[in-house]
């Protein structure tokens, strides 16, 4: 028997009237929800660095991997191959020399469909990683002191793995242009940043047409081209020990950094301290008149790394070569 339609009515009503609470009800704990969606996703995890090299390293002072992606794209770009080494790859000018009348020397050699010249320690790298060295896992190989990255992109493509450091933000351009050219962008990491003996900041002088003699020490920039123009830039600082993560198996340390080398060692003092077998082979610049620029020297080196177990050391032209024996 159908229901009168009194009855009907009131059965209409009450649904809307229960479907107009349910809405009011939703209208007035919609800020709530709101609010406790942006309280969750405040505490989740950076999930911004998206290359796998880059996703577990730890971020440390507020100084993170530079994001190649996001940086401004430099040019022209002169980038080739590297002639004469087992493992070729590519890297590109940041110092183009005086063009046009004085370019620089391997972009002449572009124009005659050479390759680019073998960088020495390009050599040395991939002799030390494809020897005694290199044996076992593929590894961390630091470079500090990257410039365009001629030893880190000389280890990368063998298969290590190069955590760099670089200040001089158009040597880093360059980096990125070599990070695409090699297809290495998940093992490559670089920083925007000098390492150091502290976290901070410091001024570095850039020798402008001598971009890899830039230095810390004004003295220091100035040492081999007194003609460049110099300009002075604040930089970023951070030890190797607040980035280099503790169960990294880090192989080799390569540094140049125009005489800044001792407080780049003394912020590495943990990693350096790791026992023989696990301890990196290292390699750093020793050129004196550079380290007495920046207040130290070559013996002060010497006794900070006998300190921490680094008692054999042999010079290769003014690179010093040190192992734990």
């Amino acid at each position: 028997m159908p229901a009168p339609p009194a009855a009907s009515w009131r059965r209409h009503a009450a649904a809307a009237a229960a479907s107009s609470s349910t809405r009011k009800t939703l209208l007035l704990l919609l800020p709530v929800l709101l609010l406790l969606l942006l309280f969750v996703l405040s505490r989740a995890p950076d999930l911004t660095l998206s290359p796998a090299a880059a996703s577990s390293r730890r971020l440390s002072a507020g100084v993170r991997p530079f994001d190649c992606y996001a940086s401004q794209q430099a040019s022209p770009v002169f980038a080739s191959l590297v002639e004469g080494v087992p493992h070729p790859f590519f890297y590109s000018l940041a110092d183009m020399g005086a063009l046009p009348d004085h370019p620089h020397k391997n972009i002449a050699r572009i124009l005659k469909g050479k390759r680019f010249r073998k960088p020495d320690i390009s050599e040395t790298i991939q002799q030390l990683l494809g020897g005694k060295v290199g044996i076992g896992s593929r590894g961390v190989v630091v470079d500090v002191g990257a410039n365009v990255g001629m030893a880190s992109f000389a280890a990368a493509v063998m298969g290590f793995r190069v955590v760099a450091f670089e200040p001089v933000l158009e040597n880093l351009q360059r980096i990125c242009d070599g990070v695409y050219l090699n297809r290495v962008q998940d093992q490559v990491v670089v920083y925007h940043a000098a390492a150091s003996d502290r976290v901070g900041n410091i001024t570095m002088h850039k020798v402008i047409g001598r971009l890899d003699n830039s230095a810390i020490s004004a003295t220091g920039a100035k040492l081999a081209f007194k003609a460049n123009e110099e300009i002075a830039v604040e930089v970023a600082t951070i030890p190797l020990d607040e980035v280099i993560l503790d169960a990294e198996r880090v192989v080799l340390i390569k540094i140049d950094v125009q005489g800044w080398e001792y407080h780049v060692l003394r912020g590495a003092s943990k990693l350096l301290s790791r026992r023989k077998g696990d301890a990196p082979y290292l390699i750093y610049e020793e050129d004196e008149r550079l380290l007495q620029a920046s207040n130290s020297s070559a013996r002060e080196i010497r006794a900070f790394l006998s300190s921490v177990g680094y008692n054999h050391c042999t010079r290769h032209g003014t690179d010093a070569h040190c192992t734990k024996n």
